[in-house]
């Protein structure tokens, strides 16, 4: 593993799945510069800040943020449908002239170099749910969890933050478990059921329906 490349700032993959419907591309053109980090600031004072990397379908990132008002919430997802989902959630159709989050935010590129702009500590939480496994060894640079990111992740929480994963593929987590016992800026707790505090989304879902089992690690910054 100490032979790996450090992960290159460059997006694979798809940005766009289905054809979008015409609702969605008015959210895209016209509400996402609403609440697009980082032209739009928070119009609270954010008592802390989190950060989720790769929101997916946006549940997950919709109920932490409206549960903690006071939080300013940046959720990053670089595929379109998942963040027509989000803002769909933000601005639902027919409810009149939609208005975003005071405390929550999209940013709609790769999420490693916004998190190399943060200053040192300026982060409490981190999120990382089920995050595209890049199953195949010669993609293992292309995943998150990474030796080069595990301290750039470190730098930016503050001493006690938390950083959360979560994931159902086994290639990722066994990767996950190697990663993370090769270092030692986190203390690293993991378990196979859903913690408590914890939302649960579709993908999670899907996962148990499959039958896969999910785990589900707390990497708390020493």
């Amino acid at each position: 593993m100490t032979s790996l490349k450090p992960p290159p700032d460059r997006l694979y993959g798809r940005s766009r799945g289905k054809k979008l419907r015409p609702r969605q591309e008015w959210l895209l053109e016209e509400f996402l510069p609403k609440t697009a980090w980082p032209g739009t600031p928070f119009t609270i004072q954010p008592r802390e800040l989190w950060l989720e990397v790769g929101f997916g379908g946006g549940e997950h990132a919709y109920e932490l943020a409206t549960k903690n008002p006071d939080i300013g919430y940046i959720a990053a997802e670089v595929f379109d449908n998942g963040v027509c989902s989000l803002l769909s959630r933000i601005a639902p159709d027919g409810v009149g002239e939609p208005v975003p989050l005071p405390n929550l935010r999209l940013y709609t590129d790769d999420a490693r170099p916004l998190l190399r702009g943060f200053a040192d500590g300026a982060l409490s939480k981190l999120f990382l749910m089920f995050p595209d496994p890049w199953p195949k060894a010669r993609h293992a640079k292309r995943r998150f969890v990474h030796p080069e990111i595990v301290p750039e992740v470190a730098r930016a929480l503050r001493p006690g933050g938390e950083w959360r994963i979560a994931s159902d593929d086994p290639t990722y987590q066994d990767w996950t478990n190697e990663v993370l016992a090769a270092q030692d800026l986190f203390t690293v707790s993991r378990t196979d059921i859903h913690p408590e505090g914890w939302p649960h989304t579709r993908y999670e879902a899907k996962a148990i329906a499959a039958g896969r089992t999910p785990f589900y690690w707390s990497l708390i910054r020493r």
